[in-house]
């Protein structure tokens, strides 16, 4: 090989190296930035045994990857959100549900304030789930109660879950009120029906309500039914501010269901799961409309005041 050949060789080589350097070493252009979803929070209203009916609105989520960042309820709403964020299972939390009776949580006890104690509920986290307060969940939590002199939610976070639970479920008239540091509480729904701003206040960027209405055209058939018909005809007047400020609103068909059908667990996850299942469009929209590099996890305030 004469000498111009070998020149050009090693020129083209000198070139092929600096090529291969450049490749190496060149900085690659920024990725784009991660987008970041909203925190969601579920907000589960009362209703007694129709409560079962939030099952199955929680499975469907589970079964399409929509994660629950926060969660919080009123009175049964308030039981099954702590059974989920205890971080049972929801084929362990239905196993419960279907056996649960009345004698579970509440003792016939006639007095001037009731006609029931629900005292049992103070030790249902501990005994049943395995948690005795706030700190121990899985998933933020809160639960309301109503109270009685003011007619203003409160709503706790931290401490006892057995005192805060019983209070949520001080269905008026039923149970006798449940008093904690000097103040009577009753069941939530009177004041926070699905307590969307609970949910709010402890993180979520996103809430999706889930509300039980009963039936109050049906023949009531103990003093019970008159107490819950009444209520239902209440609530059906009311002025609902938590619609407004809820992202998405679930509602099962679960006015036929009686406040002690508990045996029914499979009928009401049902109408939850169906719910929940037509939603699915709604909800998906309401999550890419909030997601993006620039959304912010830090929640807007609403005022909520919780329990020192």
């Amino acid at each position: 090989m004469n000498d111009t050949n070998t020149k050009k060789v090693l020129t083209w080589l000198q070139t092929a190296v600096e090529r291969v350097r450049e490749f190496a070493y060149t900085e690659p252009p920024p990725a784009a930035p991660p987008l970041e979803r909203p925190r969601i929070g579920i907000a589960l209203g009362g209703g007694f045994a129709r409560g079962i009916a939030h099952l199955g609105v929680l499975r469907v989520l589970e079964e399409e990857n929509i994660p629950v960042d926060v969660v919080t309820g009123t009175s049964a709403g308030a039981l099954l959100a702590i059974s989920y964020a205890s971080g049972h299972t929801l084929p362990e939390i239905e196993r419960q549900a279907k056996a649960t009776r009345f004698k579970d949580f509440g003792n016939w006890k006639l007095s001037w304030m009731g006609l029931a104690s629900n005292q049992k509920l103070e030790h249902y986290p501990r005994k049943f789930l395995g948690v005795s307060t706030f700190e121990d969940l899985k998933i933020p939590l809160a639960i309301a109660a109503t109270d009685l002199a003011t007619g203003e939610a409160v709503y706790f976070s931290h401490g006892q879950l057995g005192p805060a639970l019983r209070a949520s479920c001080a269905y008026p008239g039923m149970f006798v009120p449940v008093e904690i540091e000097g103040r009577m509480l009753v069941d939530g729904f009177l004041a926070a029906p699905v307590p969307v701003d609970a949910a709010r206040s402890i993180g979520a960027d996103l809430v999706i309500a889930v509300f039980l209405e009963a039936a109050n055209n049906r023949t009531p058939s103990s003093i019970v039914d008159v107490i819950g018909l009444s209520f239902a005809i209440l609530q059906r007047h009311a002025d609902l501010e938590w619609r407004a400020r809820a992202d998405i609103i679930i509602e099962p068909m679960v006015k036929d269901f009686l406040w002690d059908d508990f045996e029914k667990t499979a009928e009401l996850m049902a109408a939850g799961e169906a719910a929940a299942r037509a939603a699915l469009p709604k909800i998906r929209a309401a999550i890419a409309g909030k997601t993006s590099p620039e959304t912010s996890l830090v929640n807007s305030g609403t005022g909520l005041r919780e329990r020192e």
